[in-house]
Parts: structure tokens; sequence; C-alpha cells
């Protein structure tokens, strides 16, 4: 969806002249950012093209949790999944997924041993959160892009009599 959609959406909920009224603007220009900007397009540039430009022009993702947190959630980065290189293992996704996981358990459990978490501890627990997050978004990317040929060759592998596990290691 373009930003200037989503205006055109958010106009069917609230009236451009109250907008415009509770943001000091004019209702003119509320229309506009409803409109599609650019070369002879009658819309101007509206505030969610310019969050996105600032974004650009930083490569800051606080500007995305701070929007996140005002909206009463949080930022969760997408892993870009490669194109065209090694296919990643079903068995390889799936084991980061769950270390991260486990080190996101590990951190709160040291923090609740205390029966208190302080706030480094904190910090701790929410990046291990994010970053949880952010792998298990890979991970279903690589679902969604059926990127799992090396668990064929792999297998392959083992049903032609190699005994050894994907790391190397005999079985």
């Amino acid at each position: 969806m373009k930003s200037h959609e989503l205006f055109r959406d958010l106009l069917r909920k609230k009236n451009a002249k109250e907008m415009a009224a509770d943001m000091g603007l004019s209702p003119s220009l509320i229309y506009k950012w409803a409109e599609p900007a650019g070369d002879q397009k009658s819309g101007a540039p509206n505030p969610l093209e310019r969050v996105r430009q600032l974004h650009c022009l930083t490569r800051d993702h606080r500007i995305a949790d701070w929007v996140c947190a005002e909206a009463g959630g949080f930022f969760v980065q997408n892993v870009v999944t490669p194109k065209g290189g090694q296919a990643r293992s079903l068995a390889a996704a799936s084991s980061a997924v769950v270390q991260e996981f486990a080190g996101m358990l590990s951190a709160i459990a040291k923090a609740a041993i205390e029966e208190t978490i302080e706030e480094d501890e904190a910090v701790a627990i929410r990046s291990r959160w994010q970053k949880l997050q952010s792998i298990t978004e890979q991970f279903v990317q690589c679902c969604e892009t059926r990127n799992f040929a090396n668990i064929h060759k792999h297998a392959r592998q083992h049903v032609a009599g190699e005994k050894k596990s994907p790391d190397g290691r005999e079985v």
C-alpha cells in the first residue's frame, strides 16, 4: 500500500477538517496527502513519506522503534534472505531459531535467579527477544521460499552410506 492510499483510508475514519484542526494544518493539505505526489501530480509529500525519507537518510532503526512504541508495539526487522545463493537447510534454520530462543530463556533465567530484574538485564532480555523475532522471521521467509535445498543434500549423503551429521560428526 502506498502512503497516500493509507491517508485516503484514514480520511474514511476521521474527517479531514477535524484532523486538520487537531494538527493545526489546512484541510486542503490533509486532502493533498491522500493524493499521489511527484511530477505533475496534485498531491503533497505526506508525513509517512517524510518518515521514510528520514529513515533512508539516516538508516537508523530507532525511528521505526519510536513510531512502533508510540503505536503500542515494537519494531522487528526482517532479515533479508539472500537470493540465488546457497540455500539454507531446514535443519540449520530450525536450529538457529531454537538456539536463539534458548539464549533468550537463559537471559530470563539468569535475571530471575535473584528475583529482581535490573535495567541492564531488561535491556539484554529485550535485545534477545528482538533478535529471536528477526531470526524467526528469516525462518518463515525460508519456509515461504522453500529455500531448503541443503536438507536434501544431507539426506542423499546419509542414504549413500555416509554416516555423518550435517556438521561433519560421525553418527
